[in-house]
């Protein structure tokens, strides 16, 4: 039987996921991190993109995959919280939507005024390439 830690995805509006996972692979401040039980203790802030959860379950399913767009990861030995900013399964992102918002910073970037105005389009940006990257993993995968 393989080791596995408990794993709670909660954003503002809701609690995402909870089970049990053997793998968790999140996109950290400074980078992609993987996370396997009994990992050391750690807390960092995530920037938007994708987070796999390998499960570890016997339900047949494939890895759970997610966007978040930002928070903090806290790293327990048998237990993982990710208290994200916005977090969405990967099947619920609208695909349309997401190419729409990409071209609407990229057009914001191009024409802003001030400073803020360009954070403001960057973030979105940032955010919205980070949906079509979750996207296009899930379609390399198959689906999910």
């Amino acid at each position: 039987m393989a080791m596995t830690m408990h794993v709670d995805v909660v954003s503002a509006e809701e609690l995402i996921f909870s089970g049990t996972a053997e793998f968790i692979s999140a996109p950290a401040d400074k980078g992609e991190i993987g996370i396997l039980p009994r990992h050391a203790p750690l807390l960092t802030r995530i920037r938007p993109g994708a987070l796999r959860i390998k499960r570890a379950d016997n339900t047949g399913e494939e890895d759970v995959i997610l966007f978040v767009s930002g928070g903090l990861l806290e790293v327990q030995p048998h237990v993982v919280t990710v208290l994200a900013d916005t977090a969405i399964r990967g099947a619920d992102i609208d695909e349309a939507k997401a190419i729409e918002a990409k071209k609407k910073a990229e057009e914001a970037l191009k024409n802003h005024s001030g400073s803020m105005e360009f954070a403001m389009a960057q973030a979105e940006l940032i955010e919205a390439v980070a949906k079509l990257g979750v996207l296009s993993k899930m379609k390399h995968r198959g689906g999910r």
